[in-house]
């Protein structure tokens, strides 16, 4: 349906989409120290990535989500080489 509120529609979902992206590649920390130019270079990366791409590297992880007493667990079900960089910014937003 080529009508001019789907194409609103989708304009809004990709933008927040975008946004959603920028936000959590500047959410990723710098800290001082040893690797603070490795995590600016890391940072700058996601940054520059295409949506389909940051997607594909950071969103569609295959997970199994386990209740066990009184928490969640997550496990991951498979390995990709930019998880370093998902899990600095999980343990950010844990604290």
């Amino acid at each position: 349906m080529d009508t001019l509120e789907s194409n609103w529609a989708y304009m809004v979902m990709t933008a927040l989409g975008w946004n959603v992206k920028a936000w959590w590649a500047l959410s990723l920390p710098e800290p001082p120290g040893r690797w603070r130019d490795k995590y600016r270079q890391e940072k700058r990366w996601v940054l520059g990535l295409e949506f389909r791409s940051f997607v594909h590297a950071f969103v569609g992880l295959p997970c199994q989500v386990l209740r066990t007493g009184r928490k969640l667990v997550y496990r991951l079900l498979s390995w990709n080489p930019h998880l370093r960089v998902f899990f600095r910014l999980v343990e950010t937003l844990n604290y």
